[in-house]
């Protein structure tokens, strides 16, 4: 199987943008861009995201509270610099909660306590029970075919 090309027929399928955010020990706040995320179950309360077995973040995410930060369509040179690709003279602002750290200016953000780990492949599935949440009424960032869009865009597109 071409893994480029399934990777780009995966691609199809939009996608919002997140980054995962946490605290090590020393308070040091540590976070990564993820697309695959999504909700599990209601009762209780269960969120999945899904981290390369690669990623700096793996090891170090590993039984810790995180929080999943949606992006709102301004944030994209943020899930650029979570994503590895260093941003020249970004400046995130931080809010601090039980659970970690919040990205200020989110489109929502869901508090976790880790809930259990799965082998998935080359990835590892964390899920975390939802212990408290916000969110706003605003353009999100998207990812589809490679690219990052607004949300506003896509219902432009819809309506028209």
């Amino acid at each position: 199987m071409d893994v480029r090309d399934l990777r780009n027929c995966l691609g199809s399928f939009a996608t919002g943008v997140t980054v995962v955010t946490w605290s090590e020990e020393d308070e040091v706040k540590k976070g990564i861009t993820v697309n695959s995320f999504t909700s599990v179950s209601l009762d209780p309360p269960l969120i999945l995201v899904s981290i390369d077995k690669n990623a700096k973040a793996y090891e170090s995410l590993k039984n810790k509270s995180f929080i999943v930060n949606i992006l709102s369509s301004g944030q994209e040179a943020i899930a650029w610099q979570f994503a590895g690709r260093e941003q020249q003279g970004l400046t995130i602002e931080w809010e601090e909660c039980e659970y970690g750290p919040k990205i200020k200016g989110a489109l929502a953000t869901i508090e976790c306590s880790p809930w259990k780990e799965y082998d998935g492949g080359d990835h590892v599935l964390f899920l975390g029970e939802v212990k408290n949440y916000t969110y706003q009424e605003d353009d999100g960032l998207v990812f589809f075919k490679g690219k990052f869009r607004q949300t506003k865009a896509i219902e432009n597109y819809v309506t028209d």
